[in-house]
């Protein structure tokens, strides 16, 4: 898996970031989703990595990068804090600017990071969400059995930990099997690469943090930039999973323009793992937006 890139693990002030590097070219940055690693995007970083300068970063408390202690408040793992590695990490690779490609997690902090640094952000791809906000303004009983991890995950400690770290490879099947394609889009060796970051010490920690602070903090913030009339400047495609949940209990693009002024996009003929169920689908969709 990416062939011709280089992995580097690089400090930045508050952790480290994990991250794979190839291509030339303008900075894109590749954001992964839960409960998975930048690996999610080995079969189209390659043909990313033609136009551009690829990274690829593991998330705070993620794959490789580094997992910091959390805080009551959970602002440590809140999006704001998450965006701020990730700018930082693009800064010192010398990109001022650089686009976004985001699925899942990594796009939840590539919408924070579009609005606290949208001067950075040339244009972004967010792949299978609906804005956080949103997405718990609409729980009901059909979203709670489709996003059950979301309320299990924001349990205090330890319970929601011990169930990822007492058997990582079951929690990552059952999380990633149970979406409409089952199993099938992932390689045996990108899953022992998620299985083995999932087990690493502070790992379930990590996620379930990420998830406390989109339940507390994240919303916060959300809220007061809708209060205070702030949107997304760049331009935005939203893609998602036609055979998906998010398209069928909302309507992503209504959403997405609730919050960004620029917004185009639409469902793809496959499941919530874009990247890796329909790798050809993403590309023939995103590339030609991300090349502007």
């Amino acid at each position: 898996m990416f062939e011709g890139f280089t992995k580097e693990v690089r400090d930045v002030s508050a952790t480290s970031v994990c991250f794979r590097k190839g291509g030339k070219g303008p900075g894109l940055l590749l954001l992964h989703g839960h409960p998975q690693t930048h690996v999610l995007w080995h079969k189209v970083a390659p043909d990313l990595a033609r136009h551009f300068t690829v990274v690829a970063a593991d998330l705070r408390g993620y794959g490789d990068s580094g997992k910091p202690d959390p805080d009551p408040e959970h602002l440590v793992y809140s999006k704001r804090e998450m965006s701020k590695d990730l700018v930082e990490l693009m800064t010192s690779l010398g990109f001022d600017e650089f686009i976004v490609l985001a699925h899942d997690r990594g796009a939840r902090v590539a919408h924070r990071l579009g609005m606290d640094h949208g001067g950075r952000v040339k244009r972004m791809v967010l792949l299978d969400i609906a804005p956080t906000l949103d997405m718990y303004a609409k729980t009901d009983l059909a979203f709670a059995k489709q996003y059950w991890h979301w309320f299990y995950l924001i349990l205090p400690a330890p319970l929601p930990e011990l169930t990822l770290q007492n058997n990582p490879d079951c929690y990552m099947r059952t999380v990633m099997g149970r979406r409409s394609a089952g199993m099938a889009p992932f390689t045996e060796e990108a899953l022992a690469e998620y299985v083995r970051c999932l087990a690493l010490p502070g790992t379930a920690r990590g996620i379930c943090e990420d998830y406390r602070a989109s339940a507390t903090i994240d919303l916060v913030h959300d809220q007061e930039d809708r209060d205070a009339g702030r949107k997304l400047e760049m331009p935005v495609l939203a893609l998602w999973g036609g055979n998906g949940v998010v398209g069928k209990l909302l309507d992503p693009l209504e959403a997405w323009r609730n919050v960004a002024g620029k917004v185009d996009g639409g469902a793809l003929d496959c499941g919530h793992y874009i990247a890796e169920e329909a790798p050809g689908l993403l590309l023939e969709r995103a590339l030609p937006f991300l090349k502007g």
